[in-house]
């Protein structure tokens, strides 16, 4: 991958949509079986990993542990529509992602689509957005690790655990894109392995099988469930939701270092919707049989204390035995995928922007083993942002840091489906019929509009329980929705400085890569 970004997209034309780069252009991006041994990325992913990347994205502390608060918050029934109609905005969001990474397989992923289809400064601000998020990402989930190893060992610093867990997270990422690929791959199956049996566990509980006499529809019925807060509830679950989901556009900077994207790429896509469906709606579902909204553990689900996490509950109901431990276990496994995954991605998200201009060229390099050794130094020192926690107050720093971080993905959401809407148009303008794209998105151009609108209410909707409480705080506000204007920041200020132009559809890059 010798290049994430063509940055004149909009003032050279190609000859047809399919007709290959010209070669000596010193934008072209080379991708395909047939990169260089060193000084470019290595296409070393297996399908299995690509699977297990786009498996595990979206199951983490959201489903672990906030799940319990969204069912105090909004009832079975409100978690449920709410975690449905954002499942249903995700996978609408990975047919788009999917039909672009698979034409185009590049490390830079949404950066290059943003940069060839919207603007050159929307792909700058795109791509340094998704680098920090990440980034920053990584620091708080260090944060969070400690807090959970706070569970075994309460009387060691946090700070030695953080530092332990970055030196792991590290070695992995350095080693190289298949190390984290295989790392990756283990934490993930550690995940789906729990979740499937807490689903076996829940339905024999349901039916009576287990665990004393069935539960029944009780849970489902008793006080205000199973709607509670009305749309207010739903609508508060809907950022935690969101927030569930992300790490699920992984598969598409993933598919810059696939073996053979134009097949593994489609096959990762597709497990995305049954994931969401099983996963979150089953386990939501299960929850919500089992425990009632109003069990005081539900409001207090929190990283600081897994005893009261909702699987927890349910394994201790089943009669499983140290559930507490077990579950503390996995849920430090989720942290830690979630770690490895957003060293990953921001590196290779820099290493992209350094490829193509936008950030400095010494980020580009790759050492033998294919790894961007110097993006990859730069994002560690960003994690290490996660020692700020042993300075400043408890968790200060670590909610600030999540606050900057939080509106992020969502804008990155927005900037797939609005790449893909042009993308299409502007490939269909220049004489190509989608039929012979390696894989189609169904249902465009409903699809990335749809989803465009649904990420605009979430991220307008951010402070929408502020607004509703009455008295309006400042601060609360600010963090809420500072990720927006860091955002507009980055895209209005590159704009004015470089005078750039909006892409022209007739002259977009829209050659795929070579397979």
């Amino acid at each position: 991958m010798a290049s994430s970004s063509t940055g004149g997209g909009n003032s050279q034309a190609v000859p047809a949509p399919t007709a290959p780069h010209d070669s000596h252009h010193p934008d072209t991006p080379r991708t395909g079986q047939d990169e260089p041994a060193d000084g470019s990325l290595h296409r070393t992913l297996k399908p299995r990993h690509l699977t297990m990347i786009a498996m595990g994205g979206a199951i983490g502390t959201g489903l672990f542990v906030a799940s319990g608060n969204s069912i105090n918050t909004a009832g079975p029934g409100g978690a449920l529509v709410a975690y449905a109609a954002i499942g249903f905005m995700v996978w609408l969001l990975m047919q788009s992602l999917g039909e672009m990474a698979t034409h185009l397989p590049v490390a830079g992923s949404f950066e290059e689509y943003s940069t060839r289809y919207i603007s050159r400064s929307f792909g700058f601000a795109i791509g340094w957005n998704y680098w920090y998020n990440w980034a920053i990402t990584v620091a708080a989930e260090l944060v969070a690790a400690a807090l959970v190893m706070r569970y075994w060992f309460p009387d060691t610093p946090a700070w030695i655990w953080s530092a332990l867990f970055l030196v792991i997270l590290f070695t992995l990422n350095a080693l190289s894109a298949r190390a984290y690929g295989e790392g990756e791959f283990w934490f993930s199956l550690i995940k789906v392995i729990t979740v499937v049996i807490f689903l076996v566990l829940g339905v024999l509980m349901i039916l009576g099988i287990l665990g004393g006499p069935s539960p029944g529809f009780h849970n489902w019925t008793a006080g205000e469930a199973p709607f509670v807060n009305g749309f207010t509830g739903i609508m508060a679950i809907f950022m935690v939701a969101g927030f569930s989901f992300q790490g699920t556009e992984l598969v598409g900077v993933a598919a810059g270092e696939a073996e053979n994207p134009g097949k593994t790429v489609p096959k990762a896509i597709r497990t995305v919707f049954l994931r969401i469906l099983l996963f979150y709606i089953g386990a939501i579902t299960v929850i919500g049989f089992l425990i009632p909204y109003t069990d005081p553990h539900l409001l207090a689900s929190d990283v600081q204390d897994v005893s009261i996490s909702p699987f927890t509950l349910v394994f201790e109901h089943a009669g499983v035995l140290a559930a507490a431990s077990v579950m503390n276990a996995v849920i430090l496994t989720a942290i830690l995928s979630a770690g490895n995954s957003g060293l990953y991605a921001s590196t290779r998200m820099l290493y992209a922007l350094a490829k193509s201009g936008k950030a400095p060229r010494l980020l580009a390099k790759v050492n033998r083993r294919g790894v961007p050794m110097y993006a990859l130094l730069a994002t560690t020192l960003i994690g290490m942002f996660c020692f700020l926690t042993t300075l400043i107050g408890e968790g200060e720093a670590y909610v600030w840091l999540i606050n900057a971080s939080g509106l992020a993905g969502f804008i990155v959401w927005m900037g797939i489906a609005w790449s893909h809407y042009r993308f299409r148009k502007a490939y269909v303008l220049q004489g190509g019929d989608p039929k012979n794209l390696l894989y189609r998105a169904s249902f465009f151009p409903l699809g990335p509009v749809i989803a465009l609108v649904m990420c605009a209410v979430v991220i307008v909707g951010q402070g929408y329980s502020l607004f509703t409480a009455g008295d309006v705080n400042p601060l609360s506000l600010l963090s809420s929705y500072l990720g927006l204007p860091i955002f507009l920041a980055l895209w209005l200020g590159h704009k004015l400085v470089t005078k750039d132009e909006p892409v022209d559809l007739r002259t977009a890059d829209v050659s795929p890569a070579h397979h």
